[in-house]
């Protein structure tokens, strides 16, 4: 029984650590601005939101809306913004942004096999730090992400990401970058 326990643990501290690394890379390769390489990181069924926070009564059922979203995207409108950031029309990000993004406080939530694919929801806290031109004046952007992960042929994906920020209110001018 202790040894059946252990193995969990080992298995989860594993799991911990290959999501870890998969959502570093992640992040390396977004501030690195090679959309095209991060499209193949994703599932083709993938769900990429983030949700406005709205100002709610303490005992509301949640502080976030589902009907509203600063973006709701799937695979094919992804591929469609990462397109346009590559055409001579993309005025929001020519020049681009410079961005970091920061993740700690990695917790998982929960580990499944359907399909016989495995797949686990991380948590992680974020924070993002955008500078344009030659500004002074820079954005920050934290909150907390809840990504799936899905293994597909040998190699962890992101299914899903939910991002639930800390502000009512963003204080950029536009969100031309991905979180």
């Amino acid at each position: 029984m202790a040894k059946t326990i252990q193995n969990q643990l080992v298995d989860k501290d594993l799991l911990v650590r290959e999501g870890e690394r998969f959502l570093y890379t992640e992040a390396e390769i977004l501030d690195a601005g090679d959309y095209q390489k991060w499209l193949t990181l994703l599932t083709d069924d993938i769900a990429y939101q983030i949700p406005i926070r709205t100002t709610r009564e303490r005992n509301a059922h949640s502080s976030f809306s589902s009907q509203a979203f600063h973006m709701n995207e799937n695979k094919a409108s992804l591929e469609m913004r990462v397109a346009r950031v590559y055409t001579d029309y993309n005025f929001v990000e020519d020049p681009p942004s410079r961005s970091r993004h920061f993740l700690t406080n990695f917790r998982l939530v929960s580990v499944d096999k359907p399909n016989s694919k495995c797949e686990m929801v991380m948590k992680c806290n974020m924070l993002i730090y955008r500078s344009k031109f030659d500004f002074v004046s820079h954005d920050v952007l934290s909150g907390e992400r809840e990504d799936t992960l899905r293994k597909e042929d040998g190699r962890w994906k992101l299914a899903k990401r939910t991002v639930y920020l800390d502000h009512t209110t963003m204080g950029m001018s536009n969100l031309a970058i991905f979180l």
